[in-house]
C-alpha cells in the first residue's frame, strides 16, 4: 500500500516541480480529492448511494473539486490545483493530468434514461487549465486539451486540441513524443502557425495592392514587354458618344 502511495507521489512530483517533498504534495487538494473519491465510488459500488454522496459532499467542501461517485478513474490521476468537476459516467485511465477549472461535462438525455453521457479520457492525455470537455465522446491517447478549449467531439490519439469549438493543431513530432508537456499544450507551436499564416496573407494583400495600383497607373506587364491599359477606354468611349 505504502509502495503504491509512493509511486502515486512520484508520479506527481514527475509532472510538478513545485514541491520539494513527498509530504508537501500530500497537501494537495487533488491527491486528498482522489482519496476521497476512491472510498466514494466503493461505496457507490455497494450501492451505499446516500453515504457515497455525503462522502463527495465532504470531499468538495474541503478541496473545491466535485468528482460524482460514479466516475471511474485509473492509476495516478492528478489534479493540479483545484475547481474541477467530474461527471457520473465520466471514465479516466492511467496517467491523466487535469489543470485547474476542468470540466468533464454530460449532455442531456432526450429519453430520459442517463446512460453514458459523460467523457472518456484514455491514458496519458493532458487537459490544461479551462478546459471543457462535453458528452459520450473520447479523448484518445496522449492528447491534449489545451487552456480554455471546449471539445464536443471526438478526439484522436496525440491530437492537440485548441480554441472555441476546439479544433486539431499538428505540432512536430519532437514535440508529440515528449513524456509530459505542462499545461496540455505547445503554445509556441500554435502560436507560429498562426504567425506564417498571417504573414502569408499580409503577403498575399500586399501582391494585390501592388497590382491595384499598376492598374491604377494604366500600365500592367505581360511577359517582359509594357502593355498600355485600357481603364480610360471606358471614359473615352463615353465622352465620343
Amino acid at each position: 500500500m505504502f509502495d503504491r502511495l509512493k509511486s502515486y507521489l512520484d508520479s506527481i512530483h514527475a509532472r510538478d516541480p513545485a514541491p520539494r517533498s513527498r509530504w508537501e504534495i500530500l497537501l494537495y487538494p487533488g491527491v486528498w480529492a482522489l482519496g476521497f473519491h476512491r472510498v466514494a465510488h466503493w461505496l457507490f459500488e455497494a450501492k451505499l448511494f446516500f453515504l457515497a454522496r455525503l462522502v463527495n459532499h465532504i470531499s468538495r467542501l474541503m478541496t473545491a473539486i466535485d468528482i460524482h461517485p460514479g466516475a471511474t478513474i485509473g492509476k495516478n490521476f492528478f489534479i493540479d490545483h483545484g475547481f474541477t468537476v467530474i461527471g457520473e459516467t465520466a471514465e479516466i485511465g492511467d496517467n491523466v493530468t487535469i489543470y485547474q477549472c476542468v470540466t468533464l461535462g454530460g449532455t442531456n438525455p432526450t429519453n430520459g434514461i442517463g446512460g453514458k453521457r459523460h467523457p472518456t479520457i484514455l491514458d496519458n492525455v493532458i487537459i490544461g487549465s479551462g478546459a471543457q470537455v462535453i458528452g459520450p465522446i473520447t479523448v484518445g491517447e496522449r492528447a491534449r486539451i489545451g487552456a480554455n478549449a471546449v471539445v464536443l467531439d471526438e478526439v484522436p490519439a496525440g491530437a492537440t486540441m485548441v480554441a472555441v469549438k476546439a479544433r486539431s493543431t499538428l505540432v512536430p513530432a519532437e514535440v508529440w513524443e515528449r513524456e509530459f508537456i505542462p499545461y496540455g499544450t505547445p503554445c509556441e507551436d500554435a502560436e507560429g502557425n498562426r504567425v506564417d499564416c498571417i504573414e502569408k496573407l499580409e503577403s498575399e494583400l500586399m501582391s494585390l495592392k501592388a497590382d491595384i495600383a499598376a492598374l491604377k497607373a494604366g500600365v500592367v506587364t505581360e511577359g517582359e514587354a509594357p502593355v498600355q491599359a485600357s481603364l480610360d477606354l471606358g471614359k473615352k468611349s463615353g465622352t465620343d458618344s
